[in-house]
């Protein structure tokens, strides 16, 4: 029985990195209409996303009337953020075989390559000047990747590493409102773990333990991260403590899911967050909202495929 147990915990830490590192989605859905899809709940705002309701992952938009395809190709288009203006949305793309940064408006016009290199680019955030991006490259060697961060400048074009003395992999970089800190995911020992960079200091501190955290994401008074933890349930949930790491309070009380990818509404009452009962990173993927007043977790949409990666502007 003591054997049977610990492969169990073996599976999950597993399928938790798998989450934490990897997170694209790639079950091949029916085809679905976007004029027939619409919010479950009323919301306020615009909300970005990717879905392979189609067959492969595309950037959606969701308001709480629509939804629209921004994109629309044979590719994979994954990772999307809005500039903090709302005008602009950066992403990633394999149209040219690896994945790069890319730009489009917001209506999804004028889609182009930003960043394009051999390796893979993915993951972009923005700065609170809108002058510049954050984004993981991974480097492939042999059979294994490792990811790192760097910033872009779009006025100089210029890209820097942006922690240069921490050698493990990491990656998916949240930038705080303030811009002199963000918050990124760190390979430990034994899994991740949520971590927050001063980029003044040049300090990295590190903010859980055990390597079952990852996906951190500042609130919009930098005061709080959401991030996600499988402490409890061995699957995922969604997680709120303060931005230097006090106070941790699990969310989503829900046993019987892998709740993941956290994003604050543009108020702070909410918190968005992707859902699914299937236990591998390839489940069907549904788009939840949980109000941190009532305490309850309500669906907010839900396609034929896998809804993830949500931004809120």
């Amino acid at each position: 029985m003591k054997t049977e147990w610990n492969i169990l915990s073996i599976f999950l830490l597993a399928l938790f990195l798998s989450m934490c590192a990897q997170g694209e989605n790639k079950p091949v859905p029916a085809a679905a209409s976007e004029e027939n899809l619409k919010a479950r709940i009323p919301f306020k705002g615009r909300i970005v996303f990717q879905s392979n309701m189609d067959g492969d992952n595309e950037i959606y938009l969701l308001t709480q009337d629509s939804l629209h395809k921004l994109t629309d190709n044979d590719t994979d288009d994954l990772f999307p953020v809005w500039s903090p203006s709302g005008d602009r949305i950066a992403f990633s793309s394999n149209r040219q075989g690896n994945y790069d940064i890319y730009l489009m408006r917001a209506d999804g016009s004028n889609q182009r390559a930003l960043i394009s290199t051999k390796s893979d680019e993915k993951e972009p955030s923005w700065f609170p000047d809108g002058e510049s991006l954050v984004f993981t490259r991974e480097t492939k060697k042999l059979l294994r990747s490792k990811g790192a961060l760097f910033q872009y400048n779009l006025r100089t074009q210029r890209t820097r590493r942006v922690i240069p003395d921490f050698s493990n992999s990491h990656g998916i970089a949240h930038v705080s409102p303030s811009g002199t800190v963000l918050t990124f995911t760190g390979k430990r020992t034994m899994g991740w773990d949520a971590a927050v960079y001063d980029l003044t200091l040049n300090k990295v501190t590190f903010l859980a333990d055990g390597g079952k955290s990852c996906r951190g994401r500042f609130s919009l008074d930098g005061k709080n991260l959401a991030f996600v933890s499988s402490q409890a349930d061995g699957k995922g949930d969604i997680w709120m403590m303060s931005s230097e790491g006090n106070g941790r309070t699990r969310l989503t009380l829900r046993d019987d899911t892998y709740d993941y990818f956290p994003s604050w509404s543009p108020e702070g009452r909410f918190i968005l967050f992707n859902s699914s009962r299937q236990h591998d990173h390839n489940g069907d993927w549904q788009l939840y909202i949980f109000d941190l007043e009532n305490k309850t977790a309500t669906l907010l949409f839900d396609s034929p495929g896998s809804d993830v990666f949500a931004d809120w502007n």
